[in-house]
């Protein structure tokens, strides 16, 4: 067996009654860990390789931080904890970025995007939907939902309130993950598997969707769609939208360069390349209709907005009296205001 991991990752998590999966807290996941590591815990667990989520009781976990107390001290520190868990404990290894094909597997790709070990389309999550279960997420965690009214009933006769703030798949990423240097309004609107870089502002009616995310530093008022990774110095306006990846069936892959402007209430089903000013309320598609003007503001020819995918220093805005889909070469880049991103 190789000693050759692409990560590994120590959980604590939540299941149902019948043992299956909820969900899976990882507090430090590892890509790539080291071969004397990967040594040290396969006797241990009984692995021989594969990808394995290795299910593990407090004795084990006690085992496991002695096996590595010289090699790891931040591993064997939370080894040590988990050694104290009251819930159920995980050991997942995954040899390769492949394919998913357990609960704790899923999860812990999920943290490896939202540690910002992975940006997003940079590992295999193909079969993750049927992996995560449709949960209850409540002020006590995970709640199966085939159990949530009898926990709801007995919460009320013991005096007190199960809340219930979502039923999803994908809980909110500052319950496992809070980057550094990042400023949230709402945190519900922040899904695990997000990958938010340092210097992002997302204010209150901004989303960030799994496997999706921002480069930094950025304005974040708007909609970052699944597939969908913002670069650097870009601002999403309040109310806007990037169609999610391959939406509608199509096969270009949606981004946003660096220094780009989103207005209010506009959008984008296309790649945006660095600098480029999408109009208030206008919303471009692939297959949307431009005019491309010269410096003079004369027409040029009318082209579809795909064919001015990943083009940098364009404006795109709407004809006043025609209402008709300009393009423009726009020089003045959008520069953030420094000073609000400078206390992240």
């Amino acid at each position: 067996m190789s000693n050759s991991l692409f990560s590994l990752a120590f959980g604590v998590g939540t299941q149902n009654r019948q043992g299956s999966w909820l969900e899976v807290f990882y507090a430090q996941p590892l890509l790539h860990p080291s071969g004397e590591l990967v040594a040290a815990i396969a006797p241990l667990l009984n692995y021989e390789g594969g990808n394995q989520a290795v299910t593990i009781n407090t004795t084990q976990a006690a085992q496991l931080a002695d096996a590595i107390k010289p090699l790891d001290t931040a591993q064997h520190a939370l080894l040590t904890r988990l050694a104290e868990s009251q819930r159920p404990l995980v050991v997942t290894l995954l040899a390769e970025d492949a394919a998913l094909t357990s609960t704790p597997e899923a999860y812990l790709k999920l943290h490896l995007i939202s540690h910002r070990l992975v940006k997003p389309h940079g590992l295999n999550l193909t079969g993750i939907f049927p992996l995560l279960p449709n949960v209850a997420w409540t002020n006590q965690g995970a709640v199966d939902l085939a159990e949530l009214a009898e926990r709801q009933l007995e919460a009320r006769l013991k005096g007190y309130l199960l809340e219930v703030v979502s039923v999803d798949k994908f809980p909110k990423m500052t319950d496992y993950v809070v980057p550094a240097g990042v400023r949230i309004a709402d945190s519900a609107r922040i899904r695990l598997g997000a990958y938010v870089g340092e210097g992002t502002t997302v204010m209150h009616e901004g989303f960030i969707n799994f496997n999706a995310g921002t480069e930094g530093p950025g304005m974040i008022e708007g909609r970052v769609s699944a597939g969908v990774f913002v670069g650097k110095g870009s601002d999403l306006g309040g109310g806007c939208s990037t169609m999610g990846t391959l939406s509608g069936g199509g096969n270009i892959v949606i981004s946003v360069g660096e220094g780009c402007l989103i207005g209010a209430n506009a959008g984008i089903g296309i790649p945006l390349g660095d600098r480029n000013t999408v109009e208030s309320g206008l919303y471009i598609t692939a297959g949307t209709k431009v005019n491309l003007l010269d410096e003079q503001g004369e027409l040029v020819k009318v082209v579809k907005a795909r064919e001015l995918a990943g083009q940098t220093d364009l404006l795109f805005r709407r004809n006043s009296l025609s209402g008709a889909v300009e393009c423009k070469t726009h020089k003045s880049a959008i520069e953030l205001n420094e000073a609000l991103h400078a206390h992240n």
